[in-house]
């Protein structure tokens, strides 16, 4: 079964690039985002995935944010809503994914560069205007489930600057009896290789992708709007916000960057 499972996957990888490659060019907005959520939703069946969505209204003009598990994660959310991602410059280099994530719209972003800030946060906001589906993770890496990070506070102004709500989302992965499912965490040491293998071999794996209330805006600062996404994907998990590391300064930089108090765009 993990054989014929990780032939089935590097075969859709290499189908994903194809089209990618011959007929993106020629195919509309609405044409390509329709690929990307089919491509998506197959991938998760070729690794055992089922998907559970609970998103009962139409997503708006907005940021979306999550909370951040794995690499399947963007797969998750494309299979609802292709979205452009901003992830860190690192996956640019994975083999084959990497290559897919580029040329879906990922925006990659450095670490500890101050002016690869300064450009992201510009295009996300120029995005936003257009009506485009903009995500980040703020977290800004990976965490093992049962856990959140703090969040990243300085890509939240483009939603404010684009005068567009904040969407926020909680995901997690369980097994048949609810259980948070321990081989989707993607953390530590574990190279994207151990992640796929131990996906590939694991049974019974659901997503589980849980709409959230908006979170408006206006008026708010962009260290509130991280604060209040936090404890909105907490509570949306289920998890008790004492149980979770301080959160009474969310990190005022973008996710994969240094901290750098004279990058944060005004």
């Amino acid at each position: 079964m993990f054989v014929f499972r990780l032939l089935r996957l590097i075969a859709h990888l290499f189908k994903g690039m194809a089209v990618c490659a011959f007929l993106f060019p020629f195919t509309s907005e609405k044409g390509r985002e329709a690929h990307i959520r089919r491509w998506s939703r197959k991938l998760l069946r070729i690794c055992g995935i089922a998907i559970k969505i609970d998103s009962p209204l139409p997503i708006p003009r907005s940021l979306l944010v999550s909370n951040h598990v794995s690499w399947l994660d963007i797969f998750v959310v494309n299979s609802l809503q292709p979205c452009r991602f901003v992830a860190k410059s690192e996956i640019r280099s994975w083999p084959l994914i990497g290559w897919l994530c580029a040329k879906t719209g990922t925006i990659f972003i450095s670490r500890g560069k101050a002016s690869d800030v300064r450009r992201i946060f510009k295009g996300l906001v120029e995005s936003i205007e257009k009506d485009e589906h903009v995500a980040f993770f703020p977290e800004g890496t990976t965490a093992a489930q049962g856990t959140l990070l703090p969040f990243h506070a300085n890509l939240f102004e483009a939603a404010i600057d684009a005068k567009a709500p904040v969407q926020p989302y909680a995901l997690r992965y369980v097994d048949g009896e609810g259980r948070l499912h321990a081989a989707a965490d993607f953390i530590g040491d574990m190279s994207i290789a151990e992640s796929i293998m131990s996906i590939l071999k694991s049974k019974g794996m659901t997503a589980e992708l849980k709409q959230l209330p908006l979170i408006s805006t206006e008026g708010a600062h962009r260290r509130d709007l991280a604060r209040t996404a936090r404890e909105v994907i907490a509570t949306g998990l289920g998890y008790s916000l004492e149980s979770l590391s301080p959160a009474a300064a969310p990190a005022d930089t973008a996710p994969g960057t240094a901290p750098d108090p004279q990058v944060a765009p005004h």
